[in-house]
């Protein structure tokens, strides 16, 4: 996978977090999940699709009117790098990390979430 595709991947997961509409989060986790994969951060592990989407529509409760946003994507091999941020548009973000993936294919395989300050 190239650097582009790595990037528009990390910027569909990113819209996830961001998508209130539960069909259409589904579909979006379809597509960027393996159906095999694995989330972990400090609150949880989610194995499957289905659950890591269960997981983020439980946590975007918190986030009620914030945006995700993401920085610069690094990438080697099947691995991607990146930092990410939430908070309410135009404010400062109330929690940021960064999140460690492998790609299987096209899509995520594993992702390891981390919150920074924690």
């Amino acid at each position: 996978m190239n650097r582009n595709s790595v990037t528009q991947l990390v910027g569909k997961y990113i819209a996830i977090w961001n998508e209130s509409d539960d069909g259409t989060r589904k579909a979006l986790v379809d597509e960027v999940f393996a159906p095999n994969a694995t989330y972990t951060d400090p609150n949880i592990t989610a194995e499957g699709a289905a659950a890591i989407g269960e997981y983020i529509a439980a946590a975007q409760k918190n986030f009620t009117g914030m945006l995700f946003t993401y920085g610069a994507v690094l990438t080697h091999h099947d691995a991607v790098h990146f930092a990410w941020e939430v908070g309410p548009t135009g404010g400062a973000p109330v929690v940021s990390g960064f999140d460690v993936a492998t790609l299987e294919g096209d899509r995520i395989s594993r992702l390891y979430g981390f919150f920074n300050g924690y």
